[in-house]
């Protein structure tokens, strides 16, 4: 699959079908991200290499599926839908290039403060809307340009901060470990927002939610011991019950 670079510009007028004007300035932010990312523009195929490498194991992406997407920008424009995926390992948004299908966009996302992928039902479960934002509540300045997915949104707010690192191959020398592929490993991380925006790194188990949330803990313990939690899922709903959204 190759990697086409596509302009935030650009991007408005295919994903819109409409021209919203001249795009203005890009920044210096901007145009470092895209000197840097001069050899994805030129087609270079997405994949993980090493040098003694001999393949990938694992993926980079958030969800591996295309699926439709809404965008929104730092201005609120929300944009048409397009399939998107979000590359948590190189920290980018690819967009499917609808007239050459085995291609990718690379999105200029530096204005994209939000996205929602629509997941359909499936075996996994019925269809749902999954949105991301970025991770402007880090403790590490350098994560908060990163996306995180907002698992449930009631007084406390569970998000998932996508981590992909890579492991790689080792099968020279005495000592190697005969690992031949690099292995993409999933070091994702789960956060509680509290109401007075104190944000607290969360394992999904009682104990870590009921001492990020003590106000919840009773309904915390009630709704667990009832639903016998285990998946990620099934945590979230969990949450969900001790923890409702507030009616608008």
């Amino acid at each position: 699959m190759n990697i086409r670079f596509l302009p935030l510009s650009a991007f408005l007028f295919l994903a819109a079908g409409t021209a919203y004007g001249q795009a203005g300035s890009l920044g210096k932010d901007a145009a470092t991200v895209q000197a840097n990312m001069a050899t994805i523009a030129s087609g270079s195929s997405l994949r993980v290499e090493g040098a003694t490498s001999l393949g990938v194991v694992g993926s980079p992406y958030a969800d591996s599926r295309w699926l439709t997407a809404l965008l929104t920008l730092n201005n609120g424009m929300p944009l048409a839908p397009v399939p998107l995926k979000y590359d948590v390992l190189q920290h980018r948004l690819l967009m499917l290039d609808a007239k050459h299908p085995k291609d990718s966009l690379l999105l200029d996302d530096h204005q994209v403060v939000r996205f929602v992928l629509q997941e359909p039902a499936s075996a996994r479960g019925p269809a749902r809307q999954r949105e991301f934002r970025r991770f402007r509540e880090a403790p590490q300045q350098h994560h908060r340009p990163d996306y995180v997915e907002v698992l449930h949104e009631g007084s406390y707010t569970l998000l998932k901060h996508y981590v992909k690192t890579v492991k790689k191959a080792d099968y020279y020398g005495a000592y190697s470990q005969d690992r031949r592929t690099d292995e993409i490993e999933d070091k994702s991380t789960y956060y509680l927002l509290s109401p007075e925006a104190r944000l607290a790194p969360v394992k999904l188990n009682l104990k870590t939610l009921q001492s990020a949330a003590p106000p919840l803990a009773a309904a915390l313990k009630t709704t667990a011991d009832t639903q016998k939690p285990k998946t990620e899922a099934q945590w979230v709903s969990v949450l969900q019950a001790a923890d409702p959204k507030p009616a608008k």
